[in-house]
């Protein structure tokens, strides 16, 4: 998806990892054997801390629950720019006493919104875990909104929105969004659009901060090498202090696709730009590790057929996108898009019609496997896991039974999933008209 200004990668690493899973707690804390994760209640702020032995930094993330369901058309954008400006200074550390205190504790701070939640993060050496945290911890309670800090920030995020459809894959991006989201609460880009942006003042900032800093809206995640005992007390003395609130959270509605349809936008180019959307099963269905699987595999042979036997095209892939309202998609760029794209529709009849063998599944699951291990070395990319189950997975423990699920997966569920996702594709197209035969497109159901 475009315009995602994540930092620290806590909203980006939407990787998995192995954790233990203790009894739930409420003010006092429990915790697991092996890679320990400790949760707490403080004052309502549910608190999760993996403990990492002899890790030498520490991620945190303050994340906000609700992402584009907390805005509108005339808000869109506001808890992005809100958290942004918030981590550029607070009253007691202005921009200038921040960065100084920033860099001789070797810590960062940043913040980012997506469409299911945003967050404000902290990344902090060991040892100054504790110093950095009390600065953290006020530019989350306390940010100053100087006006400086506020067009800054306003100027760096329009920027990157005027510059978000430079490019033809960002235009498709943009073309995207408005096709599948018109009427879905993720029509509200939790970027903003550069109307909204333009016209916040810090008053609407600092309103907006105070409805959401409540407990109940908030999920604080730590890992590194810290003592849970000793960093519940720094949340008690610090974010504990906020008011409870009464949030509750709302699901999201399901993408849902009644027929296939084709959206074509001129454009003199080389090469066709082409996007196929449809709809797939979010982190806390059961289906979600059948249809990791079957698109796995379907990215392979969708770069078999169209690159390598046919050379249509350089680079046709197959992905899942990680969101409450989940989709999946095909894409690719090629001067004969729709010899490319009727390669690609073949494939997803394959997978419909014909189970899989099941050593496509073991290479598959051996895959992900390698890339599991990889993508959880970093503390911030575990704080992003847990941060990810908790807030759309069905809850954090969800997290411990990733490789078990994809292990389990069965040519039978591959076969289910694809008759049931893969279809009523809504296909997006940026380039030249007289080369897209429409019949291609709108016979995939």
């Amino acid at each position: 998806m475009k315009k995602l200004n994540f930092s620290i990668a806590l909203l980006l690493a939407l990787c998995f990892s192995l954790v233990s899973v203790p009894a739930q707690t409420t003010g006092t804390a429990t915790t697991s054997s092996t890679d320990a994760v400790t949760e707490l209640d403080v004052n309502g702020l549910k608190v999760l801390i993996k403990r990492r032995p002899s890790s030498p930094t520490v991620a945190a993330g303050l994340f906000v629950r609700g992402g584009s369901q907390n805005l509108t058309a005339a808000t869109a954008g506001i808890e992005n720019m809100t958290l942004n400006v918030a981590a550029e200074g607070s009253k007691t550390y202005p921009r200038a006493a921040l960065r100084k205190e920033m860099s001789s504790t070797g810590s960062s701070v940043g913040a980012g919104s997506n469409q299911d939640f945003s967050v404000m993060s902290l990344a902090s050496t060991r040892q100054n875990f504790e110093r950095s945290w009390k600065v953290f911890a006020d530019l989350a309670m306390n940010p100053g909104f100087a006006p400086d800090d506020v067009e800054l920030v306003r100027e760096r995020i329009l920027t990157g929105l005027r510059g978000s459809e430079d490019s033809p894959e960002g235009s498709l991006a943009s073309l995207e969004e408005k096709v599948i989201y018109a009427g879905h609460p993720y029509s509200n880009d939790p970027s903003g659009t550069t109307e909204t942006v333009s016209r916040f003042k810090a008053a609407d900032l600092r309103a907006y901060h105070q409805k959401i800093m409540q407990t109940s809206q908030l999920l604080l995640i730590i890992v590194g090498d810290v003592d849970a005992t000793a960093v519940q007390k720094m949340i008690s003395d610090s974010l504990g202090k906020l008011p409870r609130g009464a949030y509750k959270a709302k699901p999201v509605p399901a993408v849902s696709f009644t027929k296939p349809t084709l959206d074509v936008t001129s454009r003199s180019l080389q090469t066709n730009y082409v996007q196929g959307i449809f709809p797939a099963p979010s982190l806390g269905s059961t289906d979600y590790y059948a249809m990791r699987v079957a698109v796995s595999i379907l990215a392979g042979r969708v770069f078999q057929e169209v690159r390598v036997k046919n050379n249509l095209s350089y680079a046709p892939g197959a992905d899942m996108n990680n969101m409450a309202a989940n989709t999946g998609n095909i894409s690719v760029s090629a001067v004969e898009a729709s010899r490319a794209v009727s390669l690609m529709l073949a494939e997803i009849n394959g997978l419909r019609t014909v189970p899989v063998e099941k050593t496509d599944i073991l290479e598959t699951s051996g895959f992900f496997l390698t890339n599991y291990y990889i993508k959880q070395e970093t503390n911030a990319a575990q704080a992003a896991e847990l941060a990810t189950y908790e807030l759309i997975g069905g809850g954090w423990r969800n997290s411990a039974n990733f490789l078990d699920r994809i292990r389990s997966v069965t040519p039978a569920d591959v076969q289910r999933v694809s008759q049931t996702y893969f279809k009523n594709i809504r296909f997006v197209v940026i380039g030249n008209p007289a080369q897209i035969d429409r019949n291609v497109f709108v016979a995939s159901d």
